[in-house]
């Protein structure tokens, strides 16, 4: 024989026992009908803590699965120009989930002239941003609170370049001579090198191009060892025929690009700009020793961006780029700003007059390498 009870769910667990119910036959008006078969006797009030303990069972799964759910953080990153290989680190992590694998929902933001990297994170319209650190220290001191959480290239990429049919093997040699140089942060070192060695050039403006260089417009260029450097050398010019000078070689050595973010972002999640510079070593170190593949993404990247590139170009782009953010001496974390490079660059900025005061070295730089909430 079956019993037919008319039992309100929430009610259930008020009741005293399975024989109260079973002798009123307990009824209640708009409620879901249950069946109880007669075996259900042999239960008792058990009946009513085997369901409890099945509820508790359920929320503790349920509740064991919501704190398994990643709780993804949305931020923005833009690199200071358009893709390349320059940024291959960032583009890589990207693809490859690195980013998402530390629950960050990241939007890459294309840099270029339309977009300049240091107005968008000034603003707030982009959380991360790679800037050179001549350029990062001169928005600190002239009051733009950012703070350097990576310095990711370790040796300047800037170089002069000229013929050696020019006889122009020394720094001495430049002195009235037509030298190249870009404008503003770009001619700091140039400048820093000609009052080092007590020498006064014909300055001329360059442009992105290396046309006047190769007219003989100039008889010395400014040139990035990464980019126009390998210009030059695909226009037919043998690297024999050129005299170089890297600004490092004379003691003239300023990092350039670097992760930077304002100081209220850091102060709100410090642990964001942990797992976002985590994460960015992570595709460097992926890109360098996956160079193809690494390749095949930023070419993807250009692609989509409508820029005129080749994968050779960009091939001896991501090869320089190691050499200069692989720091030479074991005793220096990839990404980390040392105190002497520091120093250096402020001081060049005071001298050429392009900062007032230089920005506290702790004030600067948040190494977030390694931090644990």
């Amino acid at each position: 024989m079956s019993i037919y009870i008319k039992l309100n769910v929430a009610e259930a667990f008020r009741l005293p026992s399975l024989d109260l119910l079973l002798e009123k036959k307990w009824r209640s008006k708009d409620l879901r009908t249950i069946v109880f078969p007669g075996l259900l006797k042999c239960f008792r009030n058990s009946f009513y803590w085997i369901a409890l303990c099945g509820l508790l069972v359920l929320v503790v799964l349920s509740s064991q699965a919501h704190a398994d759910e990643k709780v993804f953080r949305k931020a923005s990153f833009i690199p200071q120009w358009v893709p390349q290989a320059q940024f291959a680190g960032y583009y890589v992590a990207y693809e490859k989930g690195f980013y998402r694998d530390n629950n960050i929902d990241l939007t890459i933001i294309a840099g270029g002239p339309s977009a300049p990297a240091d107005e968008l994170l000034k603003t707030g319209n982009a959380d991360f941003a790679t800037l050179w650190l001549s350029s990062a220290i001169s928005m600190r001191s002239n009051g733009v609170c950012l703070i350097n959480i990576a310095q990711m290239i370790q040796r300047s990429a800037l170089m002069l370049v000229t013929m050696k049919s020019s006889n122009i093997v020394s720094p001495q040699d430049m002195a009235g001579k037509k030298v190249g140089l870009w404008k503003d942060l770009f001619k700091v070192q140039a400048n820093a090198l000609f009052s080092k060695y007590g020498i006064e050039i014909h300055p001329v403006r360059q442009s992105y191009s290396i046309n006047l260089f190769l007219r003989g417009g100039v008889d010395v260029a400014s040139a990035m060892w990464y980019n126009e450097y390998h210009t030059i050398l695909n226009t037919g010019i043998n690297a024999d025929e050129l005299t170089t000078f890297f600004f490092y070689d004379y003691g003239l050595n300023f990092p350039e690009d670097g992760i930077y973010v304002l100081e209220d972002t850091y102060e709100k999640d410090p642990m964001l700009c942990s797992d976002f510079v985590t994460a960015s070593i992570r595709g460097w170190e992926y890109a360098f020793e996956h160079p193809e593949e690494a390749l095949d993404i930023i070419m993807t990247h250009i692609k989509n961006a409508y820029i005129p590139a080749t994968r050779v170009h960009q091939r001896w782009m991501l090869k320089k780029i190691q050499a200069l953010m692989i720091p030479k001496k074991k005793s220096v974390l990839m990404g980390q700003l040392r105190a002497d490079d520091y120093s250096r660059v402020s001081q060049a900025l005071i001298d050429s007059e392009m900062i007032r005061y230089i920005p506290e070295f702790s004030k600067f730089y948040r190494e977030v390498i390694g931090y644990e909430k």
